[in-house]
């Protein structure tokens, strides 16, 4: 048999040259030829089981009545050759179990036949040329346990049948074209699954998808359009990890990291803080978190990841040193800590396998250690520019120094010796150093001369600012500036001559350029968001202000005298429950927004992530606004009263997944909006009250932003109402069919941002989307939306079947059902049926939680 399998290789190769670009159709062959008498050959092999023929330089097509003869095969390998097409009698070998295509040049559509393959436990497509769409007749493959289809051109959604695969056991998709979301129970349905590959495709879906592969331990979804909570991705079992360029949102603090090695969350859309006890991460060696949206913090103690090979923190909001700890990281080849705002001296990185090192974009000073400089020159990659650093340059090319040190001083100290830079031994080594110092205190002595004449010339011209690496510049524009959605372009000609006001800080000279470098450029890596009005960065002003700037991207009627002006009273619009606005800069035609950064992120992303186990006191018990008492009283007769009972306790790692807390969301957004309906004169109208408007503050207290920017705008206020953010529109704004109707008969009133409030009422007791999301009741009726599903079971009296089951048994139920009979008024179809703001403050505190 070994023979007859030696022979069959050698045939098959030989029959491959000699039919190099032969059509796929073959005629029956013609006796006594060399096709006749390979096409007998393997006839006479159907008893052959196995076919090993990998890297044997076989190309062209593979004829009819040769592979196909082989009935009883249960083994091909046919891996690293150039073949391109498959005999129509490929697909007949129903007794295979192994396939191996691999690394071949096939290109064609697979077909539906791959369903008789019923016995076939290994399929292996990869790096080939397969394109079009995988065949639902993959659920045939009921013994699948290995399928990769890596580097191909499939370009259609998942077909349902992979879920009838429950056998896999590795599951490669990726580098592909796959689109569309997962199917439906795709997580449920691959009990064994321990390593699934789908990066690099463009397929969507949500965390779900994935919460129930209980035996995964290879996860990479990379470079796709996954989005939801982070948290509900991991599993015990995980060991890598790869879920960067998506848009995940969430606080990864709350992750149990205990078993893995690799883990990159890159570019994602993560706030909160990195995960605070690294007791458990003692296996990993591979941790990328950049490019997110943290807040503020300090480096992490990674000391306690002896282990770690690559560390990747860049664009990740990092303050103070970088610690010593540090250099406990003896294995450590790539540390990447570049675009922070991190201070002090660089320390002692001892690790012999430094190959990546990248500190540039932080305000980093003193002397680069010596020890690290001696290292440089053999290193792949490093960067240490744009910070405070000083260094002796005498070993590195002035190509190198333009490169990787920009912003450094370049100059040594008169006790420094830069020949530890290179080995090499001197002579006359007094009558240097003598010269040396003499030298240097000329040219000390010159520098201070300078100093004495120069600098009291240019007293008006420079303005000296702590956090700069060196003196202002003139920046010149205009600039442009481009997001994932828009690009906006300032047309400032001098960055510098334009003035940033900051309403509390009237004596510090900002200007534009500040906050260009406040936002590294307005660079995507500080995007917070992009609304309706234009996108949100984060930044540090001189002397560690913290703020979000907005940037008004849409055309205003209004002057700089009108906007400036405008801004300055909102400047001077103060409540606990609103987002304070910092101050303004007018950049040409560009309105720019400066606000308090809020560290807790907003409502939208909170909602979805709970519990975050974070803790917090309150005190409810003081309110701005009493309802009036004629209007309260009629409303709260529709809604019952309830005594007032302590909740139940639960641990700080819950909190967040209370009803005690998502009451205290509620109470205070409503009296940010009472506050601006009957607190302001003129009364003003938000026209865009929505979940991620509302945020939190250090404190977990909500506060509601964008008040009074639609005004800046001068636009048609219908047609902005109009335009506003799906689901939180009010009906009287919206055609029969749903779409905006810009030329509604009715006018915005307060009572428009009732509707919107009473939405983010619902989601707060649903936990629920306001569109888009599933929305069951005992009917199993498909509801469009959270309003309509919620109003349909508030008047069947089933109010209790919306309540989120995270925050069910955290109060009393009926408190909870009340709270929806308030959001079912806000969001009656008429505006005149709506309470006012003042009414909904009264109404909910009503039904304020009481701590036992």
């Amino acid at each position: 048999m070994g023979f007859a399998h030696f022979g069959s290789i050698v045939l098959l190769t030989l029959f491959f040259r000699s039919n190099l670009g032969q059509q796929q159709e073959q005629p029956t062959p013609i006796p006594n030829t060399d096709e006749f008498f390979i096409s007998d050959f393997f006839q006479k092999m159907e008893h052959v089981i196995g076919l090993n023929a990998p890297n044997l330089g076989l190309s062209g097509s593979i004829p009819d009545n040769t592979i196909g003869k082989l009935t009883k095969l249960q083994s091909l390998d046919l891996s690293s050759n150039q073949i391109t097409n498959l005999p129509n009698d490929f697909w007949s070998l129903g007794s295979l179990k192994t396939l191996n295509l691999s690394n071949n040049k096939i290109s064609m559509n697979l077909p539906s036949n791959i369903g008789n393959f019923g016995s076939l436990e290994k399929l292996d497509l990869s790096f080939n040329n397969f394109f079009g769409s995988l065949p639902e007749s993959i659920s045939s493959l009921i013994s699948l346990q290995v399928l990769n289809l890596n580097r191909n051109g499939f370009d259609s959604p998942v077909p349902l049948g992979i879920l009838a695969c429950r056998s896999l056991i590795s599951l490669d998709f990726s580098s592909n074209s796959f689109n569309g979301s997962l199917p439906d129970g795709f997580g449920s349905s691959f009990p064994k699954l321990k390593s699934l590959n789908l990066a690099g495709n463009e397929m969507k879906g949500k965390d779900s998808d994935f919460s129930k592969l209980e035996s995964l331990k290879y996860l990479n979804i990379s470079k796709n359009l996954f989005q939801g909570s982070v948290v509900k991705i991991f599993q015990e079992s995980l060991e890598v990890v790869d879920l960067s360029s998506n848009h995940f949102e969430g606080l990864i603090s709350q992750v149990n990291f205990g078993s893995l090695v690799y883990l990159d969350v890159s570019d994602n859309e993560i706030s909160g803080e990195f995960f605070s006890n690294l007791s458990e991460t003692h296996k990993l060696k591979h941790l990328n978190f950049a490019n997110n949206r943290f807040s503020k913090q300090n480096f992490l103690k990674i000391d306690q990841i002896p282990s770690l090979e690559y560390l990747n923190l860049s664009h990740t909001n990092l303050i103070g040193g970088i610690g010593d700890q540090i250099s406990m990281l003896t294995h450590l080849k790539t540390l990447d800590l570049s675009s922070n705002h991190l201070t002090g001296k660089i320390p002692l990185l001892t690790s012999k396998t430094l190959q990546n090192l990248d500190l540039s974009f932080n305000n980093l000073t003193g002397e680069i250690p010596i020890s690290l400089l001696r290292k440089v020159p053999w290193m792949e990659r490093f960067n240490f520019s744009y910070n405070n650093l000083t260094l002796c340059d005498a070993q590195f090319s002035l190509e190198t120094l333009h490169s990787a040190f920009i912003g450094s001083s370049n100059s040594c100290p008169i006790a420094a010796n830069p020949n530890l830079l290179k080995a090499k031994t001197r002579t006359h080594k007094g009558l240097e150093l003598a010269l040396a110092l003499t030298i240097s205190l000329i040219v000390l002595l010159g520098a201070l001369l300078f100093c004495a004449f120069g600098c009291r010339k240019k007293t008006q011209m420079w303005a000296l600012k702590q956090d700069s690496y060196k003196e202002e510049q003139v920046i010149s524009g205009p600039f442009s500036f481009q997001t994932d959605s828009t690009t906006w372009v300032a047309d400032v000609k001098v960055a510098n001559l334009v003035p940033v006001v900051i309403f509390e800080k009237p004596l510090l000279n900002f200007t534009f350029s500040d906050l260009l470098s406040a936002t590294s450029n307005f660079d995507r890596g500080t995007l917070l968001a992009e609304g309706r009005f234009g996108p949100v960065y984060r930044g540090f002003l001189p002397g560690g202000i913290h703020v979000a700037v907005k940037v008004l991207v849409l055309g205003s009627t209004m002057t700089d005298q009108e906007a400036a002006r405008e801004l300055e009273y909102l400047g001077r619009i103060k409540h606990p429950n609103l987002v304070p606005l910092t101050g303004y800069c007018l950049a040409g035609e560009k309105r720019i927004a400066i606000y308090d950064y809020m560290e807790n992120g907003n409502l939208h992303n909170l909602l979805h992530d709970l519990p975050l186990g974070i803790q917090t006191t309150d005190d409810w018990r003081f309110d701005t606004w009493q309802a009036e008492a004629d209007e309260s009283n009629s409303i709260s007769n529709s809604i019952s009263n309830s005594n007032n009972i302590g909740i139940q306790h639960v641990g700080s790692g819950d909190l967040l997944a209370t009803w005690q807390f998502r009451h205290k969301i509620a109470l205070g957004t409503a009296r940010a909006l009472a506050f601006l309906h009957h607190g302001c004169s003129p009364p003003i109208i938000h026209r865009d009250v929505k979940a991620s408007s509302v945020y939190l503050d250090l404190n977990l207290e909500p506060r509601l932003s964008d008040f009074g920017l639609a005004k800046i705008f001068g636009n048609d206020l219908q047609d902005e109402m109009a335009r506003g953010s799906l689901g939180y529109v009010p009906p009287e704004f919206l055609n029969q069919d749903g779409s905006s109707n810009s030329s509604s008969p009715y006018v915005i009133t307060p009572k428009s941002d009732v509707y919107g409030f009473g939405v983010i009422l619902l989601e707060l007791i649903s936990g629920k989307n306001p569109v888009e999301d599933e929305y069951p009741d005992e009917n199993n009726s498909k509801d469009s939306n959270l309003v309509s599903w919620v109003r349909g079971l508030v008047r069947k009296n089933c109010g209790f079947l919306a309540i989120d089951p995270k925050i069910h048994n955290t109060g009393i139920e009926a408190h909870m059902v009340e709270a929806l009979k308030i959001g079912y008024l806000c969001t009656a179809d008429l505006p005149a049926k709506r309470p006012s703001m003042q009414q909904v403050v009264g109404l909910l505190k009503d039904l304020e939680p009481v701590m036992n």
